[in-house]
């Protein structure tokens, strides 16, 4: 299956956040057509969640809470994760929503 570039796909999920009244920005501008995109989503309460894209048995692209991973939910490991991924991956784009609920507004399934 086809992705819509990332540019466009990163601007409907800033979009979407927006909508609902909450904060989104790109922290990390990566390549407009293939890549990636690392979403962190603060709850403005020193606690985060960052989510990074896979693919299921299905093929289909998914979203994984690194919380699995031991990243979170204080909004430092996250944020050093952040950094990490951002020093090794000049490509990848980085959001973060600011939602005291926690929502990542992502269409993709999501995986804690």
């Amino acid at each position: 299956m086809d992705r819509l570039p990332t540019r466009l796909w990163t601007d409907a999920l800033i979009r979407r956040a927006q909508l609902a009244g909450a904060p989104a920005y790109v922290l990390q501008h990566g390549d407009d057509e293939r890549g990636d995109v690392l979403l962190k989503v603060a709850r403005l309460d020193g606690t985060a969640a960052v989510y990074a894209p896979s693919t299921d048995m299905e093929g289909e692209r998914i979203f994984l809470n690194l919380v699995m991973q031991g990243v979170g939910p204080d909004e430092a490991s996250v944020d050093d994760y952040v950094q990490r991924a951002k020093a090794r991956d000049r490509d990848l784009w980085i959001v973060e929503i600011e939602d005291r609920e926690g929502r990542t507004f992502l269409t993709e399934k999501v995986e804690s």
